[in-house]
């Protein structure tokens, strides 16, 4: 028996990186996986490498700044799964640029994917943890959202503000047994570190007690610990998963 059989998860973002990771780990774990992402050919390429492994996954295409979009894969989910255990909010993006140049639509995307996405996306699969009488919601906050990041005001925003909404619904939520908690993971190696330029990189390395990079697995195995029963009295936390950078 897996730490999560029969749990049926939905994961966004999960085309690639990290979520990507967190989709292949709960599978193997037993879960039934939905594979949540607005990449339509990347994600349909996904379930088909994840299915060949034998895994019960499917893509659903969403757009979580869109709520009918996320109406319709919270809908889609339930039809094929029969409801809803888990949600990460892992979706995100990245449009970074210093406060003087950066502009009211780069700021606004930002905001619409990473904070009002998870919003959507949570409250849309609210009533189907409820009905279950038991349900895990973790949200993707990041360092920069605890201590801020040059050039990425919006990012900063919207992931000190998931921390906020983190603590907020776990306050709610806790009665139904429905917990709710962050992870905010440290400069991890996916798509969107390929292209800070190396001089940075070893910058960054250099501020990691640990001495390197944080792996997708990494992040992914503290959903996996926050999506599953040992982790049913943590409820409200933000696990730092950054190789102690944040001490």
């Amino acid at each position: 028996m897996g730490r999560l059989q029969d749990k049926v998860a939905i994961i966004t973002g999960s085309a690639n990186g990290i979520g990507l990771q967190a989709a292949e780990r709960f599978a193997e774990e037993g879960a039934k996986v939905v594979l949540a992402d607005f990449d339509v050919e990347t994600g349909q390429k996904r379930e088909e490498q994840l299915k060949e492994q034998g895994y019960d996954v499917a893509f659903i295409q969403v757009n979580v700044a869109d709520r009918d979009s996320v109406d319709h894969m919270v809908d889609e989910t339930v039809k094929q799964f029969g409801g809803v255990d888990i949600l990460v909010n892992n979706a995100g993006i990245t449009r970074d640029a210093m406060l003087s140049k950066m502009t009211p639509e780069q700021f606004k995307q930002v905001i619409d994917v990473n904070l009002t996405g998870v919003f959507h996306c949570t409250q849309a699969v609210l009533p189907h943890l409820a009905e279950r009488g038991k349900g895990k919601v973790i949200n993707t906050s990041s360092v920069s959202g605890a201590y801020g990041n040059v050039g990425q005001s919006n990012y900063a925003a919207a992931k000190a503000g998931l921390i906020g909404l983190t603590k907020t619904w776990a306050k709610e939520l806790g009665r139904k047994q429905i917990n709710v908690n962050a992870v905010a993971p440290g400069f991890t190696e996916t798509a969107m570190v390929e292209t800070v330029p190396d001089h940075v990189i070893d910058g960054l390395v250099n501020q990691v007690p640990m001495g390197r990079l944080g792996k997708p697995e990494d992040i992914a195995n503290a959903y996996l610990y926050l999506a599953s029963d040992e982790s049913d009295y943590v409820n409200g936390h933000v696990l730092h998963v950054d190789g102690g950078i944040m001490m």
